[in-house]
């Protein structure tokens, strides 16, 4: 929980359906320094975990919700000193029962202090639960600091890419550093070992993305080069920088620089051009991946690894550089030598 509980009422409730078990009695919530600033609708899903969305926005629009005692919007900020009132919910049994816990678990660390933490996030390792994963990055450090008061993700990286990852440990390091990203603000440069010979005039690519679902409902990421596409509208202009910091005849080592934050930019831009990422199980040469994955070297992740990262501290301005370096089997692939199938 974000909050402290000052006070708790027992009140009488309805008994509730099989498989259901409630909350059965009123809460009173004060809003410490980690929900400063916080929309309502959002400490109160971290409040009630397990609750579905839909009913906590229905307690919201009847005015079982309160804040300092007045009806409150979904959108309120909530600041710290109020005190938020909760009323009773039920709780399905069966997610409560069958829902796995995350593992408390630690990541190298990169850099840390009173307002952020820095991590190595390894390849395979989502960075939070949802669509499939019952838990990421994000629960299982929650898990491993319970004492953590405040403690959020700044961004993402897909769940195949390993690098360096930044994590909020107070709100205002979090709003801070997302208006970093969002303005473009941050240096952040991936190593990318790409396919064949990667032309050495093409280092900028700037080509609009579309970001839809397909027919198995997977979420998925198309070039948009045309304004008579049918998607032109919905497209974002998306800018990757490339340079060649290694040619190994078989495969080119790159280094990416986004300065457009796209889901999966660096994938299908790399791969529209005709390189797409070793390993990629997407948007990449699912044959080369397959005789890779069984070869004597047996690499079987994506080769996408976010190396470097410059930003300005939240509090102090000061600019962090926080660097990670090629995990072992990505350094093993792109030493010189014969291919590896």
């Amino acid at each position: 929980m974000t909050g402290r509980i000052i006070e708790a009422k027992p009140k009488a409730t309805a008994r509730p359906p099989s498989g259901q078990t409630p909350n059965a009695a009123v809460r009173h919530v004060t809003v410490d320094e980690g929900s400063d600033g916080q929309r309502l609708d959002n400490f109160l899903l971290r409040e009630l975990k397990g609750v579905p969305k839909t009913h906590v926005y229905r307690v919201i629009r009847a005015g079982e919700v309160r804040v300092n005692k007045g009806r409150a919007q979904a959108d309120t900020r909530v600041n710290l000193g109020d005190v938020v009132r909760i009323p009773p919910v039920r709780l399905p049994e069966r997610a409560a029962d069958t829902a796995p816990a995350a593992p408390p678990r630690e990541f190298p660390v990169l850099f840390e202090d009173e307002h952020l933490l820095v991590i190595d996030k390894p390849a395979g390792v989502a960075v939070h639960g949802g669509s499939g994963v019952s838990f990421g990055v994000i629960e299982q450090l929650r898990r491993a600091r319970p004492q953590a008061k405040f403690l959020e993700l700044v961004h993402r990286l897909d769940k195949e890419t390993s690098g360096v990852l930044v994590l909020a440990k107070k709100r205002s390091a979090l709003t801070h550093l997302q208006d970093q990203f969002r303005g473009r603000s941050t240096g952040k440069t991936y190593a990318a070992l790409v396919w064949g010979d990667w032309p050495e005039k093409l280092k900028v690519i700037d080509v609009a993305l579309h970001k839809y679902l397909d027919a198995d409902g997977e979420r998925r990421v198309r070039q948009v080069t045309t304004s008579h596409d049918p998607a032109a509208e919905q497209a974002k202009r998306s800018i990757t920088l490339v340079k060649v910091a290694q040619r190994l005849g078989w495969a080119s080592l790159l280094d990416v620089t986004i300065k457009t934050g796209r889901t999966h930019q660096i994938r299908v831009h790399l791969a529209e051009a005709g390189h797409a990422i070793v390993g990629d199980p997407k948007y990449g040469d699912f044959a080369k991946n397959r005789d890779l994955a069984r070869g004597p070297r047996r690499f079987e992740r994506m080769f996408l690894h976010a190396r470097r990262l410059v930003f300005a501290h939240p509090v102090t301005g000061a600019e962090v550089v926080c660097e990670a370096a090629l995990p072992a089997e990505c350094l093993a692939l792109a030493s010189p030598g014969t291919p590896p199938t």
